[in-house]
């Protein structure tokens, strides 16, 4: 036993040199990469500052940010389990990393450890052809006529929470209410009921609701994919949800085999898919009803979360602008009024411009999901004295972009958006919140409609006041931005009743 004991003490001082050479060589990867960039100047072995972005991601975002500015670059340089990562301020260095989206330069990832939430085969992850023509499938989901039966759905959705919402202990007598939760619930119903709307039973949304929770969990979380830690349950989680809207595809596909009119996005989809596969002979363009469920997860984890920090952020905004919110409740009643039990139909909320104008706005000055994380796939020399290592995980900052081109970025102005001023086309090039190139957002008018249809319910519907406590309007990372006090607010009825619809 000494004999053995002794032989272990004398590797000791082998090993401890063998681990300091090894993490020597990571620090002087690290540095390789970093070059000239601002960032640390060194990093704790393998995990990076993965600590401080777990614990504050708010606070190393904007020191990443700060770094990207003290430059005339205009990017910054970390490094996180494992991983060196860059950071992008620059506007148009942003355009360049997503007008490079191809197996020989950028891979758009949604999440850093995306690839393990989400699997191989995903939009997300798709190139030329076969993303193009997966996107051309998904238009008609889309189109006016789909919008419209969307919009119903979502109207009778928010009626039915904000009712619910005005019923709880929370109001001047009681104490405010934090909407955050409320909004995410009331957005996971939209999103279940206008994805596979009657294809979900009452149990079915029950483990939906939780293992949604699983998943935005984990998203937040170290990607340690084991069993009792929050990744592995969120992972576990996505194959769950992807399983219940796959069984949605199939019943959708028997219901329009039928010749039923559609009645959520799924139907849409499943009527163009049988209408192609009756017209094409040679080589149809076939999905499996799991793949097709995971697209719809795409949907859901695109708009759920943003959807509610663009709520949330409206409300807010709203609150502090009082003269913002009598013009859209000027407007809105122009064109609705609540006692008549009508809904807001497609041709009414594509007159509300002024609403139209505050939902962009919120959306510019607030972009819910801030960065939009890439892979390099190989050296991409990103500019004349910079080559992107291949590996690296890159971050264009579109809440950054936000607050650049325009004028007076810093206030809320919503008739920046207006006719008279255009900022929308004069600097298109800095409204990013809904991504650029190849992979932008196809579901904005479909978000922007239930930011608007809101906005207009919220505000005609219900008198509210902010819960002020210093530092509420702070950022928080939820995995989308929030404010930090989950926007508190006493809240009332305003219409002499809610609409019956």
């Amino acid at each position: 036993m000494e004999s053995v004991w002794g032989l272990i003490s004398q590797c000791i001082p082998y090993l401890v040199s063998f681990l300091a050479l090894i993490l020597l060589l990571e620090q002087i990867s690290y540095l390789k990469k970093k070059r000239f960039l601002p960032g640390p100047k060194l990093v704790f072995p393998f995990i990076g500052n993965a600590i401080s972005l777990v614990k504050n991601p708010t606070k190393f975002w904007d020191m990443q940010s700060s770094y990207a500015k003290s430059t005339p670059l205009g990017v910054s340089a970390n490094y996180i389990i494992g991983r060196y990562i860059l950071y992008i301020y620059s506007t148009d260095l942003s355009h360049k990393i997503f007008a490079n989206v191809r197996p020989d330069a950028f891979h758009l990832v949604g999440h850093p450890f995306g690839k393990k939430l989400f699997g191989e085969h995903n939009l997300i992850y798709m190139f030329g052809k076969e993303h193009k023509d997966l996107r051309s499938r998904i238009a008609p989901n889309f189109t006016p006529r789909a919008l419209q039966t969307y919009t119903n759905m979502q109207q009778r959705i928010i009626l039915e929470h904000l009712k619910s919402w005005c019923r709880k202990p929370g109001n001047e007598s009681f104490g405010s209410i934090p909407l955050r939760i409320l909004c995410r619930d009331m957005n996971l119903e939209t999103s279940q009921t206008v994805f596979v709307g009657p294809y979900i039973s009452a149990a079915a949304r029950e483990r939906f609701n939780i293992d949604y929770n699983f998943f935005n969990v984990g998203l937040m979380k170290l990607p340690i994919d084991l069993p009792g830690f929050a990744f592995r349950n969120a992972r576990l989680a996505v194959e769950r949800l992807v399983e219940t809207l796959a069984g949605c595809v199939e019943e959708s596909e028997k219901k329009m085999k039928n010749g039923e009119e559609p009645s959520c996005l799924i139907d849409f989809w499943m009527q163009e898919h049988l209408r192609e596969l009756s017209e094409t002979s040679n080589n149809p363009f076939e999905l499996t009803y799991k793949e097709i469920g995971g697209h719809l997860f795409d949907f859901l984890f695109a708009s759920q979360d943003a959807s509610t920090s663009s709520l949330l952020w409206a409300v807010a905004f709203l609150d502090s602008h009082p003269e913002v919110l009598e013009r859209v409740r000027k407007e809105v009643t122009k064109y609705w009024v609540p006692e008549s039990d009508a809904v807001i139909t497609a041709e009414q909320l594509r007159e509300m411009k002024y609403t139209e104008a505050v939902a962009r706005e919120v959306v510019r000055i607030r972009a819910p999901a801030t960065m939009v994380p890439h892979i390099a796939g190989v050296d991409f020399r990103l500019t004349e004295n910079y080559v992107i290592p291949k590996g690296t995980t890159v971050f264009p900052s579109v809440f950054d972009s936000s607050f650049q081109g325009f004028t007076e970025p810093d206030r809320f102005d919503p008739d920046r958006f207006m006719e008279e001023r255009q900022e929308d086309r004069v600097y298109k090039k800095y409204f990013l919140a809904f991504g650029a190139g190849p992979h932008q957002c196809v579901g904005q008018r479909y978000a922007i409609n239930h930011l608007m249809l809101f906005i207009a319910m919220f505000a005609t519907l219900i008198n509210f006041k902010r819960d002020k406590t210093d530092g509420c309007d702070e950022i928080a990372y939820v995995p989308t931005i929030v404010p930090k006090d989950d926007c508190r607010i006493f809240l009332s009825q305003r219409c002499s009743r809610f609409p019956s619809f």
